[in-house]
């Protein structure tokens, strides 16, 4: 196998310091263009790769930032890493990828992992499962930026940006009941997860604010998936007194509620209203386009980018930073009556 060129073969090439070497291929200002000229044209005449690892060691920056994801094949998360790339790209970062499957063990594996790759910074979203706080400390302790997006938890000195997943719950169900609706469902991921806590709350909010009343039996838990979507309306068409409308904290769920309803004859939106949220691509090509909270994830991306340059600038200065966006209702034959 052949030998890694190093600085010494170009320094003997050229029958000058391995130490001139060096500086000339960091920009050192005390060598000569000339020189750093020479040097460069060298190495790449000799295929001399520079220790990226190394460098990162001397420096203490490596220009990579670690995201973290919980699927990378979720639109909502892609196009997330899609905003932070176009933010940090010009600004010479690469963005190292990685998903935890909504497994916590494997997060805690995957933050020890971008840590000991020395990455300047931490981007995520918390696994649903996520309890124990102990792997975000150590990053703390690092002085290494973390910040959460979308998903988070309470923890001193990280900063988060999220939507304002209460204002869209409220207005997702006063929608519905503007269009006419009378009983709405609701149909929940997670109420452990303070997004869809959120949700929730603003959903039992617009019920109160238009002095509807609120039935426990009309909350139902469901995967985000079709499948769960299917389930939890045919749970709910089973109740004596059957909703006639339901806002899903998943536009999958959703979906799958659709499907469901349709196969049954029931007309969609004449006879039952649906809303669903994230706004995935899917809802708006569907024969019967279906109306959605949109959460804004390529400006999510950028803003959580925004806010790790704002805190590399002095990792010292402990920054705690609460950003939160605004959601936006769009309506669409799903629930026009």
């Amino acid at each position: 196998m052949k030998e890694k060129v190093t600085i010494y073969d170009i320094a003997k090439a050229l029958n000058v310091t391995a130490a001139t070497v060096s500086r000339a291929l960091n920009n050192n200002p005390k060598i000569s263009e000339a020189t750093r000229t020479l040097v460069l044209e060298t190495a790449k005449k000799m295929n001399y790769e520079q220790n990226k690892f190394a460098l990162a060691l001397k420096s203490g920056k490596s220009h990579n930032v670690g995201v973290v994801v919980p699927f990378v094949n979720r639109n909502f998360f892609s196009s997330i890493i899609r905003g932070i790339e176009e933010e940090l790209y010009p600004k010479g970062y690469h963005v190292i990828i990685c998903q935890t499957h909504e497994d916590a063990k494997k997060e805690e594996e995957t933050i020890q992992n971008l840590l000991n790759a020395q990455v300047d910074g931490i981007l995520m979203s918390v696994s649903k499962h996520t309890q124990n706080l102990k792997h975000f400390e150590k990053v703390l302790k690092k002085n290494t930026p973390l910040v959460f997006f979308d998903r988070v938890k309470p923890l001193k000195g990280v900063s988060s940006v999220t939507i304002d997943d209460f204002r869209g719950g409220y207005e997702a169900t006063e929608h519905l009941i503007k269009s006419g609706y009378s009983k709405i469902a609701h149909v929940t991921v997670d109420l452990s997860l303070s997004i869809y806590e959120r949700r929730f709350e603003g959903y039992r909010e617009a019920l109160k604010d238009y002095d509807l009343p609120y039935n426990e039996n009309y909350v139902v838990k469901a995967k985000s998936d079709i499948d769960s979507g299917e389930e939890a309306i045919k749970q709910l068409l089973k109740l004596k007194e059957a909703p006639d409308a339901v806002f899903s904290s998943s536009d999958f769920a959703a979906l799958g509620a659709i499907r469901q309803l349709q196969s049954l004859g029931i007309s969609v939106p004449q006879d039952f209203g649906v809303v669903g949220f994230s706004n995935e691509p899917f809802t708006q090509f569907m024969e019967l386009s279906m109306s959605t909270v949109d959460q804004a994830p390529v400006e999510m991306g950028k803003m959580s980018a925004k806010v790790f340059l704002e805190q590399i600038k002095d990792v010292k200065v402990k920054v705690e930073k609460k950003v939160e966006l605004s959601p936006e209702l769009i309506v669409r034959k799903s629930s026009l009556k």
